[in-house]
């Protein structure tokens, strides 16, 4: 019986090493796509959609076209006459005071109530479905009942005539002084669920102990939230503001169903012109223009809030 030795590989000469098998190549037999090729397909329909739309639409804001047959490239027309009319620098105006009011509102209580829902206490997943369930509403629904809520002869005069304050009641959506307020205040009461839920989110990674040791040193409750909490939260600060402003900025259904821009053009905004002019006055050119100017303004603030907020994180 014969007995065969395994052939013996030479030893490697002197400075050379054995490759490890981890470390020899592999030839891969068929195709090989990297991860971008899955995600392929959304960024197209993205591309597509949104951006190539946008271009177009970007497109006829220099020309006169009114949405049927051809029309005429008109270069800046669009744009200087919306810089030299009153009423659209009114609606820019008032595009401006919702954006910025509404964030300072929503972002405040929604700060306030993430704070007290925070704590541990029994109710605190039923109040936090409570205050959230407005923003997954339809904004046209919640401003229909708003509008009830506002009427002459709605419940919020009859409340104001039960306490005997008869003197204030007034029609709120028909006032020119008021109807900005109550956009305001419908716009508030739908966000402010999703501003605590960003707030609860970040409040989630605060610590504890830092928080507790600033107790023991004697910080009070507004100076732990000053010096020790806010500080945490500022990426979810950035988040609900930018988010806040680009809202706001858009605010749009809460304006149609309550004044449709009444009285007098006293809550008409940016986004209530595009529609009317492009849709309901067929100038499809001016509209344009108009969602040019909207979209610019709101590219414009989200980047010098992201600026700000990048700042304070570098300090």
């Amino acid at each position: 019986m014969t007995i065969t030795k395994p052939d013996l590989a030479p030893p490697p000469p002197p400075g050379r090493s054995i490759p490890s098998p981890a470390s020899t190549p592999r030839t891969h037999t068929g195709l090989s796509y990297g991860h971008w090729w899955w995600a392929l397909p959304g960024v197209l329909f993205v591309i597509t959609i949104h951006y190539a739309s946008t271009a177009i639409g970007g497109f006829f804001a220099f020309t006169d076209w009114t949405g049927l047959g051809s029309f005429n490239w008109i270069g800046l027309d669009n744009f200087v006459a919306i810089l030299s009319e009153p009423s659209k620098l009114l609606a820019l105006g008032n595009t401006l005071f919702l954006a910025f009011g509404s964030v300072i509102i929503v972002n405040i209580a929604g700060l306030a109530i993430a704070l007290g829902l925070n704590r541990v206490i029994r109710t605190r997943y039923i109040l936090r479905v409570l205050f959230f369930m407005p923003v997954v509403l339809s904004p046209l629904a919640v401003s229909y009942i708003w509008k009830f809520i506002f009427d002459f002869n709605g419940p919020l005069n009859a409340a104001l005539k039960a306490l005997g304050l008869g003197e204030y009641t007034r029609s709120w959506l028909g006032d020119p002084q008021f109807a900005i307020w109550a956009i305001v205040i419908v716009a508030c009461w739908q966000q402010v669920g999703f501003s605590m839920v960003i707030y609860m989110a970040g409040l989630a990674s605060v610590p504890t102990d830092i928080e507790e040791a600033a107790a023991i040193d004697g910080a009070g409750l507004l100076q732990r939230l000053w010096y020790v909490v806010l500080p945490a939260i500022r990426p979810a600060v950035a988040i609900s503001t930018t988010l806040g402003i680009v809202n706001g900025l858009r605010i749009f259904d809460q304006i149609l169903a309550l004044t449709n821009g009444g009285p007098a053009g006293a809550t008409e905004t940016l986004a209530t012109l595009v529609y009317k002019q492009a849709f309901s006055l067929g100038n499809f050119g001016y509209g344009a223009a108009l969602a040019v100017v909207l979209t610019v303004i709101i590219f414009f603030f989200a980047v010098v809030q992201q600026r700000i907020t990048a700042r304070r994180s570098e300090s």
